[in-house]
């Protein structure tokens, strides 16, 4: 376990969303080197108030950038080689491809091309919620994890919304930090933590011994509501949340599979050349004798997000998707 965090408790709840708002507060507090740019962000607070009142708190460093995210990540990258560690947020993940070239190709490059570290975190609202419809609701962390030397975090719990992204400022790497916006506010802790797991180590959110299904970010909370639906009928699924795309914990996956022999990968994203594709594979390459089924995986379909909240619920995995799926490979 890992030393990084001041004790904090709260009289009422703290939500997903307040835990990425204290992490940033924490971290402009711990460290002069730390601020935030991005769009709306300074006095409004940006657009899921993630950084409401730190402008007045932090003058000078909660900064309105302006509508460019090519603009804004060019200027933390220019920081960052001069010392400072910059917070960018984007309003929604979709809009990050527009600043894609300075991500992956200057961000992502810069140690290896010059030895510099380019510490900057840039904070992805991630996935759908109803209504969003297919220009905010994507999740782009399986593009980001194809470049070389870019941290990939995607945090699925209060606990790790706080601890991680506190640890992201910290590394000396670029981080892309995918926060699900569908967990601002449905997901709820009585305290923030005083330990948290490295990133790159996945946590068994729940032990089982008939199948795996390795998740991560919001599915993780389909995956569990599934997994406690076929305890009913007696099945013990074994959930993993992997916490971080990139690097990736195959250890852990490997050593649940050799547990149960049956794995099921669930993402959000979509399934081409996507996170469980890469699960998928390294279990196949590293594992294949430990399987007694073949793996399966399951994903949103591969069209665009749709607007109306009836379909989205259906293009996206669920529980119930997800506990489908799960039969027919305990069927195997």
């Amino acid at each position: 376990m890992q030393d990084l965090l001041t004790p904090h408790t709260f009289p009422d709840l703290i939500t997903y969303l307040e835990a990425i708002r204290e992490a940033q507060k924490q971290a402009l507090e711990d460290d002069p080197r730390v601020y935030i740019y991005g769009q709306d962000i300074g006095n409004f607070g940006g657009a899921f108030k993630a950084t409401k009142n730190l402008a007045q708190s932090f003058p000078g460093r909660v900064l309105d950038s302006p509508i460019s995210e090519d603009a804004m990540v060019g200027s933390a990258i220019g920081a960052a080689l001069q010392g400072m560690r910059p917070i960018i947020e984007m309003q929604f993940a979709d809009f990050s491809t527009v600043g894609l070239n300075q991500i992956v190709n200057q961000a992502a490059t810069m140690f290896w091309r010059t030895g510099l570290p380019c510490p900057i975190t840039v904070r992805l609202p991630s996935g759908g919620t109803p209504g969003g419809g297919p220009f905010h609701s994507q999740n782009l962390e399986a593009i980001y994890a194809h470049y070389p030397g870019l941290v990939i975090l995607t945090p699925a719990t209060v606990e790790d919304a706080y601890s991680m992204l506190l640890e992201a400022v910290a590394l000396d790497d670029p981080v892309v930090f995918c926060e699900h916006k569908y967990l601002y506010y449905h997901l709820k802790a009585e305290s923030l933590p005083q330990e948290a797991l490295p990133v790159g180590k996945a946590r068994i959110a729940r032990t089982g011994r008939d199948a795996t299904v390795v998740t991560y970010s919001a599915m993780l909370h389909e995956a569990l509501a599934a997994a406690e639906e076929l305890s009913a009928d007696g099945w013990e699924i074994e959930v993993i949340d992997l916490r971080s795309i990139k690097p990736l914990d195959t250890d852990t996956v490997l050593a649940s599979v050799a547990r149960t022999g049956r794995v099921l990968a669930v993402g959000e994203a979509w399934p081409w050349g996507g996170v469980t594709a890469e699960v998928l594979a390294r279990i196949a390459t590293e594992g294949f004798n430990l399987l007694d089924a073949p793996p399966m995986r399951l994903n949103s379909k591969d069209t665009p997000v749709p607007f109306h909240p009836n379909l989205w619920g259906t293009h996206r995995p669920t529980a119930r998707t997800i506990a489908h799926a799960l039969r027919d490979l305990l069927r195997l």
